[in-house]
């Protein structure tokens, strides 16, 4: 039996979706409502034979919602909403309640407000997109997909702080990963395309915000995102690791409450902090081959943070036959998986340098030891599959 699912990624400015007709996993439309909150909200549709775009006031997740479902029926992709049999949210994080995704109710929702002291920018907005479409559609059912359910895997050896222990017990303060649909997506794909260089995957997705995943016999033993996703590597507008002690350092002499730390950390850092340009890559690669310094410095220090990583799980699965880069800057900047391949030539990997600028799907060389490709990442594609297994 066919069933219609849709897929929903909200940010805290956005609502992405993706519409799907189950078993046969073929997308038929696609889209976004961007600059949620403003006058000048941004909102498209587009399935194989069209696309609509339109510049709108959308004051709320509500109204988002609302767009969407007005312009599947307006463009005839569906006839009534009562054709959607589900609605999949992508939730930041689950904790150590949801180790799989889960048909919402409110204890559900309850648990995921909760949880929002662990994802402070993610979880509630997530939320916002489950009430807007449960006001909308109160008959079709709801399924939360967690960014953390993937990585629950992780050992203790590897996902424990070397903090007083009662601080697990009572707060649950771990590391927990995160973008755990990209990387589950990724393996599926490595074992369906290189089931002989599947053991040992590294999975690298790049983007705005960005995580490394060691996976190893189908499981993901390391995350470099932690307890909360402003951990890891070198982001958008997210430090990354950094020394516990400048966040007291910083309190104290710079007069700054907690909440004006997470947001320097959160919203302020990373490769904008450093460079002063942008939070986008593309930005700041100009800048630097323009003279910039600090864009230049940025470039390098988010290129150290990936190898750094890179290595460290090398090390963890005692070898590695797959590095895979995905997302935005992993799937489309050439010059970035160049740069952090070039200090693994020790391990036998080597970049085609023809195959990268031209984003192939192998990216090695012949004689590479380590397979090195780019895989266009799917996370709709893993909601979808999980609203179908459960409604």
């Amino acid at each position: 039996m066919v069933s219609k699912i849709l897929a929903i990624n909200s940010g805290s400015s956005s609502l992405k979706f993706k519409l799907y007709e189950m078993p046969e996993e073929t997308a038929i439309a696609s889209g976004q409502v961007d600059r949620i909150g403003h006058d000048d909200a941004s909102f498209y549709i587009k399935t194989s034979d069209d696309r609509f775009e339109k510049t709108l006031s959308v004051l709320d997740h509500k109204i988002a919602v609302q767009l969407v479902i007005d312009g599947l029926i307006d463009n005839h992709i569906v006839n009534d909403m009562s054709e959607i049999k589900g609605v999949g949210h992508r939730i930041s994080n689950g904790g150590e309640e949801y180790e799989q995704s889960v048909v919402v109710d409110k204890k559900v929702e309850d648990t995921i407000d909760r949880l929002s002291a662990l994802s402070p920018l993610h979880n509630p907005v997530n939320l916002l997109g489950i009430k807007a479409f449960e006001n909308l559609m109160p008959d079709t059912p709801q399924v939360a997909i967690f960014d953390t359910s993937f990585n629950t895997t992780i050992p203790k050896e590897n996902s424990m702080y070397a903090i007083p222990y009662e601080y697990y017990e009572k707060y649950g303060i771990k590391r927990f990963g995160f973008h755990g649909p990209s990387h589950q997506y990724i393996k599926e794909q490595v074992e369906d395309l290189f089931p002989h260089q599947s053991s040992k995957i590294i999975s690298c997705h790049l983007g705005s915000g960005a995580s490394i995943s060691a996976i190893q016999n189908g499981e993901t033993v390391d995350n470099s995102m932690g307890f909360t996703p402003l951990a890891g590597l070198v982001m958008g507008t997210r430090s990354g690791d950094i020394d516990p002690q400048i966040i007291p350092f910083l309190q104290e002499h710079e007069n700054l409450d907690s909440q004006q730390i997470k947001d320097i950390l959160n919203l302020k850092s990373g490769i904008l902090g450093i460079s002063g340009v942008s939070n986008d890559i593309r930005d700041v690669e100009k800048a630097a081959s323009e003279g910039n310094q600090r864009a230049q410095l940025a470039v390098n220090i988010m290129v150290h943070r990936i190898q750094s990583y890179i290595g460290s799980y090398v090390a963890t699965m005692n070898g590695v036959d797959t590095i895979v880069f995905t997302a935005g800057v992993g799937e489309h900047d050439s010059s970035i998986r160049s740069s952090v391949m070039k200090n693994f030539t020790y391990l036998g990997a080597e970049i085609d340098e023809s195959r990268n600028k031209d984003n192939s799907l192998v990216i090695s060389s012949d004689s590479s030891k380590v397979n090195i490709c780019v895989i266009p990442t799917d996370e709709e594609i893993v909601i979808a599959r999980d609203v179908f297994r459960l409604v």
